[in-house]
């Protein structure tokens, strides 16, 4: 009985944040909704130090307006910003927030649109309370319902989330397939060190500079990694690149084929457990 009334009052609490986070939402008052969101552009843009820290990104200025007073900003993106910048040139287009009347304090985005709701919070308030309805159904007729009301949900959801990332997988491999072929060069190498209790791993990121054949210059991280990385700096290279982006390039299409490959390997198997779960549960009723 005990047990019952605390699932009860765990399932009204939970509820009721995420009715009054809802609402909130519909009446546009949450805080990612207050939050001002302007285009800006990158107008400049340095080489990351060799041997700096990775995390930083790509240093850049970037111009912006605030549109409450007509203010220009030119402003260099921070360190600890949310979106290192990872692939800059002059020019690129990129979203811009902050809270109103503080543009200095902005974020960077590629993604203006995410978040804008503000539903989040109220979302995996949601998320908790069917968990707590899927834990209590398991306790009270069987583990079996515990399998079924994860799995159902994580079936949609993974055959939802694979169908879209091969999707973009593949598009993104006939893309560069098909891509022009640059001259590039590795113009630095950075580095992130991680410290834990089983000593100090430092892993090495080599920055890229091209030039494509609309006489953009790009500097960015390699997606992916090149042999003896700590010591490409000065290797010249060959790079594709997609030219309506160039922040889709490669300097392996093996390595992109590989990547697609994981990718289909990873989706498939969450959505393999799923269904195993739901077939499991089914055959134990």
């Amino acid at each position: 009985m005990y047990g019952q009334e605390v699932l009860v009052g765990w399932c009204v609490v939970l509820g009721g944040l995420a009715l009054v986070g809802y609402g909130r939402s519909f009446a546009g008052v949450t805080r990612a909704q207050r939050m001002v969101r302007v285009p800006g552009r990158i107008v400049a843009v340095e080489e990351p130090a060799h041997d700096g820290r990775k995390g930083t990104g790509i240093p850049v200025l970037i111009s912006f307006q605030d549109p409450s007073t007509g203010q220009e900003f030119t402003l260099p993106n921070k360190d600890g910003n949310e979106l290192p910048i990872e692939v800059a040139w002059k020019g690129r287009e990129i979203g811009i927030l902050f809270r109103p009347g503080l543009p200095e304090d902005f974020r960077a985005t590629f993604d203006p649109e995410y978040g804008r709701h503000g539903v989040a919070l109220p979302n995996f308030a949601v998320f908790l309370v069917y968990a707590a309805l899927v834990t209590s159904a398991a306790l009270t007729w069987g583990y079996q319902w515990a399998l079924i009301g994860a799995g159902i949900p994580w079936t949609v959801l993974a055959a939802v989330a694979s169908r879209h990332e091969i999707g973009l997988a593949k598009a993104r491999l006939a893309r560069l397939t098909a891509a022009p072929a640059v001259p590039g060069r590795i113009v630095s190498v950075t580095r992130s060190v991680y410290t834990d209790q089983d000593g100090t791993l430092v892993s090495f990121a080599p920055v890229v500079s091209f030039t494509t054949r609309e006489d953009t210059t790009v500097i960015g991280f390699c997606p992916f990694d090149v042999p003896d990385p700590s010591g490409s700096r000065g290797r010249e290279v060959t790079v594709r690149y997609q030219p309506g982006d160039p922040a889709e390039f490669t300097l392996d299409l093996s390595d992109t084929r590989r990547d697609l490959w994981a990718v289909v390997r990873f989706d498939l198997s969450v959505l393999l457990i799923g269904v195993a779960a739901v077939v499991a549960g089914v055959y134990l009723l």
